[in-house]
């Protein structure tokens, strides 16, 4: 018993490894100008004010663009910026490790989103922000979160609500790949 439970540990951490370097891409080399934020979208005679992110990511992964390109297409204004330190900015942000991936969102108000969240949910928190809470996490690269997509892999996954004091709890789950939009 013991065995098999190291053994599907073991695999775990192979798998995040590879995704994790999967989710890298050394070529792409763009920064924070080549981003272009959609405009402000009209919605009969009234305007609607695109909701404004500001992300933290390494320059080489593909998939925090890929994220990017998602949030842009439900409509925010997004700003990257690519950091060296990340766990610093985590850090500093009150994100704990077990709760990080390889981007950090922020909106104006200083809200955290921590890695590939979809933007519904996004919308939804800042819609109705829970008492005491900073922000929602997707730990790790859930295979098929938005920014993820591998064909027609797919993996359910929970989005966690992070409390102020460092606490989590489920914020919602996600359990097809529809159910993100």
């Amino acid at each position: 018993m013991k065995f098999s439970i190291l053994l599907l540990a073991k695999a775990s951490i192979l798998a995040s490894v590879f995704i994790m370097t999967a989710c890298s891409d050394a070529s792409d080399a763009s920064d924070a100008s080549d981003i272009t934020a959609p405009q402000t979208v009209a919605n009969d005679s009234t305007k609607t004010t695109p909701i404004e992110l500001t992300v933290f990511k390494s320059r080489t992964c593909g998939c925090c663009q890929k994220w990017i390109d998602h949030a842009e297409e439900y409509g925010f204004d997004v700003t990257a910026n690519n950091v060296t330190f990340l766990s610093e900015l985590k850090d500093d942000k009150g994100i704990a490790p077990n709760y990080r991936s390889c981007h950090t969102a922020e909106s104006k108000e200083g809200y955290v989103f921590e890695g590939h969240v979809p933007a519904k949910f996004i919308k939804q928190y800042l819609a109705t922000v829970p008492a005491n809470s900073i922000g929602l996490s997707v730990p790790a690269m859930p295979v098929g979160s938005p920014g993820m997509e591998m064909g027609e892999r797919f993996m359910p996954y929970q989005i966690l609500l992070l409390h102020s004091d460092g606490s989590s709890t489920v914020y919602a789950e996600v359990a097809t790949y529809e159910e993100q939009f």
